[in-house]
């Protein structure tokens, strides 16, 4: 049900992403719901124009809400627009009034079912069956008693009475989360109700080389359990990286380069070739790359690789381009029958949020100064696109993007793998585990390379 009629007055719900659907629509009381999401339309900001459709009511009222994102989202420029209402939970013993966040949440190393907070003023303890009475206590307080008119309320999970949200509880989430950059961003926003913050200073290209370590595809670590490749297609040449994944962390071990015209066999003989090859790994099993994604995207040579990859598509060898968004999923399927989608904004958002904190990502001591290089080729900026702040990648001047690009599509290519880490574990443990072959479809173009 999308409308509903009701004496006096009547009830509708719109989508926003079809902003022609606000035509010819008025409200005096206007909600908007998980406002971070909405995307910029031709027809302009969706904000914007839920706004215009009010106009009409000198008392109309427009509620906008939803779960911070990123720092520059439209939650958190609005909330900062307004009067700022925090609020805070008295504590039992003092009585002082606070804003819980999760800097006063502590536990006992291993025991998060010791959790607890500590009240800042202090140093109270208020356990967690003092919790319902320390929020019955609590207040709404304006931060910025100045702003006049536009009312906003920040308010996270830890002082939610839902038996789900109980610190303890909380506190085994958050151990979970921090293992990579991904889960704590899902934790900090859903639970901390706090935006993401990506963006600083250009990543360090020396430092990144700095961190490699000793293991090679000769010599993986026990933690890899695939390896995938990403290749990127230029006129005169094959740039493709083979990255190893485990459970949490990734491992880009390769860079390759194959030289030669991309309209030529030479290119195409070498990639296949790769593409064949197994290591031993360390639990015993020979291990090969599982998945790859080939760039497809810039249109020259759209046709070329689509006819190398679709008798491999048995292999997971698929044509990929890259969309922006930060809100994609890493791979989807296009409407085409032969194509992928590769969330670029949202794989080198994780990425750089793993480069930056030194987290989640493990380098093969065989990667070369200049995979670095490439690798801290672009950095996250805020442009404002019709008055709103868009974030993107951007190139950093007289810097080649390859091994990026490649990384990023070997990132993507796990999606193509479906099994989990436990099982993929005790196959390589076993050297007599049976093993499906792939399967390959013929062609006569594959055939005439041979």
């Amino acid at each position: 049900m999308m409308r509903r009629l009701y004496p006096g007055g009547s009830l509708e719900f719109l989508s926003a992403s079809s902003p022609r659907a606000f035509r010819r629509k008025l409200g005096k009381i206007i909600i908007a719901d998980e406002i971070d999401a909405y995307a910029p339309t031709e027809e302009g900001n969706v904000l914007d124009l839920l706004r215009m459709r009010s106009q009409t009511y000198r008392d109309r009222k427009i509620i906008l809400g939803g779960t911070p994102i990123f720092d520059h989202g439209s939650v958190t420029r609005l909330y900062d627009a307004s009067d700022k209402r925090v609020f805070e939970i008295c504590c039992p013993s003092c009585r002082d009034h606070f804003e819980l966040k999760w800097q006063h949440v502590r536990w006992q190393e291993g025991q998060p079912e010791t959790a607890h907070v500590v009240c800042p003023a202090n140093g109270c303890i208020i356990e967690e069956k003092d919790k319902v009475q320390a929020v019955e206590e609590g207040r709404w307080r304006a931060t910025a008693p100045e702003v006049t008119g536009r009312a906003g309320f920040r308010i996270n999970s830890l002082v939610s009475p839902q038996f789900n949200a109980r610190w303890s509880k909380l506190v085994e989430e958050f151990l979970q989360a921090k293992r990579t950059p991904e889960t704590l961003q899902t934790f900090t926003n859903l639970v901390l109700g706090e935006p993401w913050r990506t963006e600083g200073e250009d990543l360090d290209e020396h430092e990144l080389y700095g961190r490699r370590e000793t293991f090679t595809l000769e010599t993986l670590p026990e933690d890899v359990l695939w390896l995938t490749a990403g290749i990127d297609c230029q006129d005169d040449r094959l740039e493709a990286v083979i990255l190893g994944h485990g459970a949490n962390d990734i491992f880009p071990v390769d860079h390759r380069v194959f030289w030669g015209p991309i309209n030529g066999e030479g290119v195409w003989l070498e990639l296949d070739s790769m593409l064949r090859e197994t290591w031993r790994h360390p639990h015993g099993a020979m291990i090969g790359i599982s998945a790859a994604c080939i760039d497809s995207g810039d249109g020259g040579h759209t046709e070329i690789v689509n006819a190398f990859a679709r008798p491999r598509f048995g292999r997971r060898v698929v044509p990929i381009k890259g969309v922006s968004g930060f809100s994609r999923p890493f791979l989807q399927k296009s409407g085409s029958q032969h194509l992928w989608l590769v969330g670029s904004d949202a794989v080198k958002s994780n990425l750089f949020a793993r480069l930056s904190r030194s987290a989640g990502i493990r380098f093969g001591a065989d990667l070369q100064p200049i995979f670095f290089e490439q690798l801290a080729s672009e950095r996250r900026i805020v442009r404002y696109t019709r008055g709103q702040p868009v974030a993107r990648f951007e190139r950093i001047k007289g810097k080649r993007a390859e091994t990026l690009d490649a990384t990023v599509y070997a990132w993507a290519a796990r999606s193509l793998i479906n099994q989990n880490a436990e099982r993929r574990g005790e196959e390589l443990a076993s050297l007599t585990a049976p093993k499906r072959a792939p399967a390959i479809i013929r062609s006569a173009w594959l055939e005439g390379l041979r």
